[in-house]
């Protein structure tokens, strides 16, 4: 589990399936309890990392899409 702020952080499971559902990939093992649960696979280490997180490296907060796409949001509700 790498993802910074979910309880399981930094815990290691084996894998039991890897699969598509709710519009995401997501991984599939058996938890302490022997309980099978699931949580998306890029909260774990078995897709790389963005090149965008790597390059900025915590420094940047927003892709420029991101940025772009909030500014146009804020146009539309702007009277």
């Amino acid at each position: 589990m790498t993802h910074p702020h979910h309880p399981l952080f930094g815990q290691e499971f084996e894998l039991v399936l890897r699969s598509h559902n709710w519009r995401e990939d997501r991984a599939w093992f058996h938890d302490s309890a022997a309980c099978l649960r699931s949580l998306p696979l890029n909260w774990t280490n078995l897709v790389a990392e963005d090149p965008f997180n790597v390059v900025a490296a915590g420094r940047a907060a927003f892709r420029l899409q991101e940025l772009l796409d909030l500014a146009q949001l804020i146009q539309t509700l702007a009277p």
